[in-house]
């Protein structure tokens, strides 16, 4: 739990802003009173060294070849998660998700070197309806990706994980907005 304590003070100090008004544009051009952009904090040593971590135990237990996900949220998600996966001589690969196919070469999805037909998690950053999580599910399975859980590392509460539920039953979060509003204020006092 030390871990996901240091996780959550990492993403209120690098990725989390709050506003009493809704000031915050999100991608569904809805607006909001708090913006989760974990790019600073996955793209951090010490973040991805506990973002890998933590991933990796919500995992360990599963009968998966690979994590991966919508490039470029999932990416450094998915990265730490392998890197640390080796380290704990589980070793899972990593894979990234286009949001264009490739015109050219052999055109897929899905890059990284995973077989047809592995069971895989799929990683997102943050969920809101569950969107980009859900577009990444539906590309692995285009690829004849076996899709058996999707893991989150924030869920900002509003729908995203039932959603994505809908397409993998097992879903998880990692931190959820109440934990980091929680922190947020306490770090804020």
């Amino acid at each position: 739990m030390e871990m996901k304590r240091e996780l959550i003070e990492l993403l209120c100090r690098k990725s989390f802003k709050y506003s009493h008004e809704p000031i915050f544009k999100l991608v569904s051009g809805r607006m909001s009173s708090f913006y989760v952009n974990c790019k600073p904090t996955s793209l951090h040593p010490r973040g991805m060294y506990l973002i890998g971590h933590l991933v990796f135990e919500a995992i360990k237990d599963l009968p998966v070849e690979a994590v991966g996900g919508l490039t470029f949220g999932a990416d450094p998600v998915a990265c730490a998660t392998a890197f640390v996966s080796q380290l704990k001589n589980k070793p899972l690969r990593a894979f990234s998700i286009r949001k264009t196919q490739k015109d050219h070469g052999i055109i897929k999805w899905v890059e990284g070197d995973v077989p047809t037909g592995a069971k895989v998690v799929i990683i997102d950053d943050v969920a809101t309806t569950g969107g980009s999580t859900i577009k990444a599910i539906e590309r692995a399975d285009a690829e004849t990706l076996d899709v058996i859980k999707a893991v989150v590392l924030v869920d900002r509460q509003e729908g995203g994980l039932e959603n994505i539920q809908k397409h993998v039953p097992d879903v998880a979060a990692i931190v959820t907005r109440d934990e980091l509003l929680h922190a947020y204020r306490q770090l804020d006092s």
